[in-house]
């Protein structure tokens, strides 16, 4: 099979024009096209593409306009982001799971032309007070608008409408707007081009061993379809053509029970908070999972005792855990496999999967460095990580100031913390906003993890030179002191845990945890840092 191209919005018509093509199967059916059914062939998406890039172009958007698409998760996203791309425009895809005044400043920043937007994320604005409406052309994606006096458009009312002839712009040019995660406040919007969506996908359209999925392979993904990843996902899928792409665009388990009761897939993808949010379901029902060969997370670090039910279930010989360390303005920065046996040792002696495998060898460099001068600093000692790619994204779009400071020299700061081992091999320690002094708060969330059999979350927060507070989410009533003592017997200093419900978490539309929320959901303001153990009992 040939390489695919370059720009999005080729890439679904050039899929179905190859001899051997892959089918998606959904969950749910698109908000697009609701109407359209679960299962779609490289066909019948390529005519949805174009189908909706006359609906962008009847709502006013030409080439070079910004387009907003601001909806829950699901692979239509990426299909839309295609159609804007099919005509010049670039289409920055945003989660609705974003809190509405965080949507509103990024609406702000990014100043579209035309707006698509579900019912449902405008009706949640409405009641925070936020208004969505004003930035450009409204267009409501399902259904009819609430008041007709609006003037909102429809995609049902543009359904119809005459397909543009095909104007992209120039593969430098930017051709998609993702976003980051927002762990910290209102996410970041990140612009890509052709060229350095190309550059980092080029890793997954090599004929790498296991990675890559075969002409009998059954693929799941279960990621955030606003970011980056979902576009890099789909240029290598549709590259290599799997026997199906299954989309769970619900990270719920229930939700997931049902898919896979369907089609048992035989490679998984998911972040490492919707894996963990999924152990329950892999230990009631491992016959789920007993086909598949390999995993991948995304996005953030993954702890050996999530990955070890998952890999125990598979009924393969031989099954592994790709472990891929990435951002989303850089794309793939390292990766590392580990074997069942490894997971299973590490789970067993308290160990981590923070070792995150070597820089990927002509595709991107990674230097350890004072965060201050950007110089290098010893091999083993623990400094800022740098980055250098082709990968790397050419703006925040709205914020160009806050992407020249991430910039020294011909170096990117990634924000993270690790050290490099004597093989070159990157160690995650923590994200700077998240280290703690003289350890790792990640390592000290596996190994809690590891020791309380019913948890299903631990976050470790900071607390500069006291002791970090442990929040703990349970599947079963919360430890006693007599518990919480043997469980965290032989570890550095800790306070005492805090127990908070999972579904009272603060998260990203990653599923990642905002800990700058948390911490304001856990500390008393003005209180001198005291525990408010009493606000979630």
């Amino acid at each position: 099979m040939k390489r695919p191209p370059k720009n999005l919005g080729l890439l679904f018509d050039w899929h179905a024009e190859q001899s051997r093509t892959t089918k998606l199967v959904l969950d749910r059916p698109f908000d697009i096209a609701p109407a359209a059914g679960t299962d779609h062939d490289a066909t019948a998406l390529a005519g949805l593409v174009q189908e909706a890039s006359g609906w962008l172009y009847a709502a006013g958007a030409r080439k070079g306009d910004r387009i907003a698409v601001v909806k829950g998760n699901h692979f239509d996203m990426v299909l839309l982001a295609a159609a804007a791309a099919r005509i010049g425009a670039t289409a920055a895809t945003i989660s609705g799971a974003n809190y509405p005044e965080h949507l509103a400043e990024m609406l702000q920043r990014l100043d579209p032309a035309v707006t698509l937007i579900t019912s449902q994320v405008l009706e949640k604005a409405e009641r925070a007070g936020v208004d969505l409406t004003s930035f450009g052309r409204t267009v409501l994606i399902d259904g009819a608008p609430a008041d007709p006096k609006a003037g909102l458009l429809t995609i049902d009312g543009l359904r119809g409408s005459a397909t543009p002839t095909l104007d992209l712009r120039a593969d430098g040019e930017p051709m998609m707007i993702t976003h980051s995660s927002g762990t910290t406040n209102t996410p970041k919007l990140v612009a890509h081009t052709a060229d350095s969506c190309r550059a980092g996908t080029r890793l997954e359209l090599l004929p790498m061993p296991v990675a890559v999925n075969g002409a009998k392979d059954v693929c799941l993904s279960s990621i955030s379809f606003a970011h980056s990843r979902a576009y890099a996902w789909a240029m290598a899928q549709l590259r290599w053509a799997p026997k199906a792409l299954v989309i769970a665009s619900s990270h719920e388990a229930e939700d997931v029970e049902r898919v896979l009761e369907r089609v048992r897939p035989t490679t998984v993808e998911a972040t490492p908070n919707v894996f963990q949010r999924w152990v329950p379901l892999v230990r009631r029902r491992p016959e789920l999972f007993a086909r598949v060969r390999y995993y991948m997370n995304t996005f953030d670090l993954m702890h050996p005792s999530i990955a070890r039910p998952f890999v125990n279930a598979s009924k393969r010989r031989f099954v592994l855990w790709g472990h891929s360390w990435g951002q989303s303005e850089v794309g793939p920065i390292a990766g590392f496999g580990y074997t069942r046996g490894q997971i299973n040792r590490r789970a067993a002696s308290g160990g981590n999967m923070n070792m995150m495998g070597n820089p990927w060898p002509g595709l991107v460099s990674v230097k350890v460095a004072d965060p201050e001068t950007g110089a290098p600093v010893k091999q083993g000692q623990v400094g800022v990580l740098f980055a250098k790619a082709k990968s790397i994204c050419v703006d925040y779009v709205g914020e160009s100031d806050r992407y020249a400071e991430k910039w020294k020299g011909s170096w990117w700061n990634t924000g993270d913390i690790g050290y490099k081992d004597a093989l070159g091999r990157i160690h995650f320690v923590d994200r700077a906003v998240d280290a703690i002094q003289g350890g790792s708060a990640t390592e000290l969330e596996s190994e809690l993890l590891d020791r309380i059999e019913n948890a299903v979350e631990v976050i470790v927060l900071t607390r500069g030179d006291r002791s970090p507070v442990p929040v703990v989410s349970l599947d079963g009533p919360d430890l006693s002191a007599e518990q919480w003592a043997e469980v965290t017997r032989g570890l550095p200093p800790l306070e005492a845990p805090v127990f908070i419900p999972w579904d009272r978490l603060p998260r990203t539309s990653t599923w990642k945890v905002r800990r700058k929320e948390l911490r304001g959901m856990v500390f008393a303001e003005g209180s001198d840092d005291t525990v408010l153990e009493e606000r979630f009992t």
